[in-house]
């Protein structure tokens, strides 16, 4: 592909549109970068098979452990390489010379280059056996931290994950090199929701968290409570795989370019958008946290698949973990909670399951139901904020200093009873429940509630360019909808520097979390009568 470049003389003469015919170190540069890339997708399926296939034994996760390790070491050393600064600094001015002689945009490789900039430096600070030392203490601790949630014991937990915080906090420290005046949490936030500041999340979860607080206690208080009887009974768990496969293939999760599965933890991984798997988790004594779970992975799912496929770079990759939140709550909840979906849905039910027979109106009231659970992933939409606030605290708390590890079962129970009225009986029902200490990711569950306030952000905006949203979802009738997510988000990739800046540029302003409370606030009152 090529422009054309008027000469002195008068004459055209095409000129390439590629970075790589300008410059050599750019081209060198790219294939450096795929190999990182295709190494990291090479860690992501072993860290896919330790989660689903392999045995789960002291030995085994020794192995994979030195397994990872050793690979942590090879894409350390590749991320590190001198040869890879020298060649991103040549091709920046390789760039400034190709733009100033053509009309050429290179607007994506400078992009590339300014991401893989900031990535290379960071990765620099961090030494080769912090690296490797990281990397074996997140499967050691999976195995940890598996072990002790079975037993309910956070004791049996707690040495490792005092060594995951301080991990942490040493690759933080290295990261930020001499900006002291970055904080380490900030650091940490980074890498899972570049551009968005800590104080930023503050302004954004103070808002929610004071609409919230009581407007939960005006709902509870309501003697208008949705009857959850059609939650309640048996329902065969192969039946129930079906009709999660049929429904997430519905809304546009391409099976043929990926795989679904169970696992402990629902999670999806990517390897290219090719291949991405979902996994999810049911049980036979309730059918909606199995479906909702494959909803919710679907999502992430679709936008793995929808990123720019082919170039293995950076800049096709997913924005941020809010982003991508954004994306699996979009369908979980603004569709799959919605009115219209179960009256599509209702009868699916009915087929499925022997002697389910309720109205769409009788679903929909009760998988919205509050249910002010103890697990974060099984709680409604209204408390589940709540759930996240209190993990980011205390997280932030930790790594700041101004709690002990040791003290986190405390904290934990204490921030439960207020925030939900609720009492903690055992770890696993609280501080154990989750994965993501163990592997060192500090700093993602925030990104969980940026995710809920970007999904109704985005259902606003879709409902107002697709007039008729609701009544395609009635139907089943999905491909519009996933297109419009393609158009606004899933292109787009690393493009733009912050979710704030996608928001600014695709929809017109910033993550703004007002529609999220109002979403809450209507959909909540008008379901339990509060008005």
């Amino acid at each position: 592909m090529s422009t054309v470049t008027a000469t002195e003389d008068g004459t055209a003469t095409p000129t390439s549109t590629k970075l790589e015919d300008h410059s050599e170190a750019y081209k060198e540069l790219i294939s450096k970068l795929q190999l990182i890339t295709q190494l990291d997708r090479a860690s992501a399926v072993l860290s896919y098979d330790q989660l689903v296939f392999m045995p789960q034994t002291e030995q085994t996760s020794s192995e994979r452990g030195a397994q990872m390790s050793a690979l942590a070491s090879v894409q350390h050393e590749k991320k590190t390489d001198p040869e890879v600064l020298k060649l991103i600094l040549e091709a920046k001015e390789d760039l400034k010379a190709a733009s100033a002689s053509s009309f050429c945009d290179f607007s994506d490789e400078a992009r590339l280059l300014e991401l893989e900039k900031k990535s290379f430096l960071e990765n620099e600070r961090i030494p080769q056996e912090l690296a490797a030392r990281s990397a074996a203490l997140s499967t050691s601790a999976y195995g940890a931290w598996a072990k002790a949630r079975q037993a309910s014991d956070f004791s049996a937990f707690e040495p490792l994950l005092s060594d995951c915080f301080n991990t942490a906090k040493e690759v933080a420290e290295a990261k930020r090199g001499d900006a002291k005046d970055i904080s380490l949490y900030t650091q940490m936030l980074d890498k899972f929701e570049t551009g968005m500041a800590k104080s930023r999340i503050d302004d954004v979860f103070a808002r929610i968290q004071t609409a919230l607080v009581p407007l939960i206690a005006r709902v509870s208080s309501s003697p208008s409570a949705p009857s959850t009887n059609p939650l309640k009974g048996t329902f065969p768990i192969d039946r129930q795989k079906e009709l999660s496969e049929k429904i997430v293939k519905a809304i546009g999760f391409d099976d043929a370019l990926g795989r679904i599965d169970v696992s402990v933890h629902p999670f999806t991984s990517s390897f290219s958008p090719s291949d991405v798997r979902i996994t999810s988790r049911f049980s036979d004594s309730e059918w909606y946290q199995g479906l909702a779970g494959t909803v919710h992975e679907g999502g992430h799912a679709i936008y793995e698949q929808n990123l720019k496929g082919g170039s293995a770079l950076n800049i096709d990759a997913a924005l941020s973990m809010g982003t991508h939140e954004s994306q699996s709550l979009f369908w979980e909840r603004h569709v799959g909670l919605s009115k219209p979906f179960w009256k599509w849905a209702t009868p699916m039910l009915n087929e499925t399951f022997e002697g389910f027979d309720y109205s769409d109106r009788d679903v929909y009231e009760a998988v919205n139901a509050l249910t002010r659970s103890l697990i974060r992933v099984e709680s409604d939409e209204l408390t589940y904020p709540l759930h996240v606030i209190l993990r980011y605290n205390i997280e932030n708390d930790v790594i700041e200093g101004n709690l002990a590890v040791k003290d986190i079962p405390t904290r934990w129970n204490d921030d439960m009873k207020k925030l939900l009225d609720l009492d903690v009986p055992s770890d696993d029902k609280g501080c154990l429940q989750d994965v993501h200490w163990s592997h060192l990711a500090f700093g993602y569950f925030p990104t969980y509630l940026i995710g809920s306030a970007t999904a109704a952000q985005l259902s606003h905006y879709c409902h107002l360019d697709i007039p008729d949203m609701d009544d395609k979802i009635e139907r089943g009738e999905f491909a519009e909808i996933k297109a419009w997510l393609t158009k606004k988000v899933h292109r787009h990739g690393k493009r733009y520097k912050s979710l704030d800046e996608l928001l600014k540029n695709e929809l017109g302003e910033e993550l703004n979390p007002e529609y999220f409370i109002r979403y809450l606030t209507e959909k909540y009152t008008e379901l339990y009568k509060c008005d």
